[in-house]
């Protein structure tokens, strides 16, 4: 390889930025398509100097089925092969760019993740495996380090790098045995690779996810492989409801473990569980202390008290309802991220001013974020921050979300997805006021976004049936939403 390369043009068109990570097969790098003007991430493939002309040549093909094994695969919680290219020999691979941690560092630095969240995690995964599975393709080295958690809220599986086209259902290894913490017993015992393998590598890494450590963390590889063949997966202090999820998915005979349809219910029970409670929608405030919002609020005063009287008339609801149909996860993508989670703590949220100090209707609080945003909450509201630094309200009593995300979402992934609309808006300057529906589960869910010109995006979500009652609510997020506040709050 030419050093002078690293920070020049990449066949042609891809600009080296900054490196992103590496490991045992090379470095990542972010860089900029400048055909497509568009960031993506390089993978540049450390080939070893020693290896012979033969070795070599197969290292390559190796390389080159990487790509075709993930280039076949077209899931929103899988990260996309674009290219491949040589130069002067050498390969590279280019990948989707996703803004993200991944989930080994975020456990580094948080420490043991909330069960509720770590089950959102796994329908992702869940999901991509399957599309995976379903291309024909194994991925053979599932770990927190290739579980990225991107900063729209995206949940994406990468890095194929033991994968291999399998055409029966069952596979040979090769390619290396991946994480010895996160191997199947029958991988290591017999070098058999297999789609249950896969769910069982899920299964150790939502457990190292949800309890801070491997099932099988020990001080050397020789007695993790001695324990992964012969002891159980070491008691679990933290899973709380993921307890039986884990303990089935980590059965030593693959025959036994959990299927991807009950698994996706199961999760989804922790995510989403079954309630009788009959949804409500708060009051909204009745005045507005500012003369230019008070023709807003007092629609939002009237269609509120018939939000109320329809909750009631329809009786008992799930806001978020459990399996989708025909059992397959709900991908817990961008704006979904925030209504995963029903386990919020509760309103009001750290560093806020009462509506008596900021001139907001009664009740309501301006919330200001320290990455340098404002935005106004409806009265006691649930509030959470995911990981992707999204940060999440919700309607305790009904089906209203709202949420502040640092990107653009991707909304066009999302089941059912239906443009209703784009218009150009103006706050402190220009936006993108953004209209669509979308479904969730058994519900069709509407949104809409305001979208800024740094990506920065605060959206709006009900139950479609609810949206028009709402609208006057959502008309005063926006007229106080700042993206880019720089007045702290003291």
């Amino acid at each position: 390889m030419v050093e002078d390369q690293r920070f020049g043009l990449i066949g042609g068109r891809y600009r080296l930025r900054d490196q992103l990570g590496r490991g045992g097969m090379g470095r990542v790098w972010l860089a900029h398509d400048e055909m497509l003007d568009r960031d993506v991430a390089v993978k540049e493939v450390a080939l070893p100097a020693h290896l012979s002309p033969e070795d070599d040549e197969q290292l390559r093909a190796f390389i080159l089925r990487e790509a075709k094994a993930a280039g076949r695969i077209n899931h929103p919680n899988v990260v996309k092969i674009h290219d491949v290219i040589e130069t002067e020999g050498w390969p590279w691979l280019v990948m989707e760019y996703v803004p993200s941690v991944n989930l080994r560092r975020t456990v580094a630095q948080r420490g043991p993740l909330p069960p509720v969240e770590v089950a959102r995690i796994g329908l992702a995964v869940l999901e991509a495996l399957v599309a995976a599975h379903e291309s024909g393709v194994l991925h053979r080295d599932v770990k927190p380090e290739n579980v990225l958690l991107g900063d729209d809220g995206q949940v994406v599986l990468g890095d194929f790098g033991l994968a291999r086209l399998d055409t029966d259902g069952k596979g040979t290894l090769s390619g290396g045995l991946g994480t010895p913490h996160f191997l199947a017993p029958e991988r290591a015992r017999h070098g058999v690779s297999t789609r249950e393998a896969d769910l069982w590598s899920l299964g150790a890494t939502l457990y190292a996810a949800v309890e801070g450590r491997a099932p099988y963390a020990r001080d050397s590889m020789l007695e993790t492989l001695k324990a992964l063949a012969s002891d159980d997966p070491d008691p679990m202090r933290l899973a709380g409801p993921l307890k039986p999820v884990l303990a089935g998915l980590l059965k030593r005979d693959p025959a036994e473990r959990t299927d991807p349809e009950q698994l996706a219910r199961q999760l989804h029970r922790i995510v989403a569980p079954p309630t009788d409670e009959k949804p409500t929608v708060a009051r909204p405030p009745a005045r507005m202390k500012q003369a230019a919002l008070a023709g807003v609020l007092a629609v939002a005063a009237l269609v509120a008290v018939g939000v109320v009287i329809s909750s009631r008339d329809r009786g008992a609801q799930t806001p978020f309802a459990g399996d989708p149909a025909g059992g397959r996860p709900v991908p817990a993508v961008g704006i979904p991220g925030c209504e995963m989670p029903r386990a919020l703590p509760s309103a009001p949220p750290p560093q806020t001013r009462p509506a008596g100090e900021s001139g907001l209707p009664d009740g309501w609080v301006l919330y200001s974020d320290p990455v340098g945003f404002s935005v106004a909450v409806p009265p006691r509201w649930a509030y959470t921050r995911l990981p992707s630094n999204t940060v999440c309200f919700r309607d305790p009593a009904g089906s209203a979300v709202m949420g502040v995300m640092p990107s653009r979402p991707k909304a066009e992934s999302l089941r059912g997805y239906e443009e209703i609309g784009q218009k150009e808006v103006m706050l402190k300057g220009p936006a993108t006021e953004w209209e669509f529906t979308y479904t969730l589960g058994d519900r069709k869910r509407h949104a809409i976004a305001v979208v800024v010109t740094s990506g920065r995006t605060v959206f709006w979500i009900t139950d479609d049936r609810d949206f028009a009652a709402s609208r006057a609510l959502y008309d005063v997020v926006r007229i106080w939403f700042d993206a880019n506040s720089s007045e702290p709050i003291r």
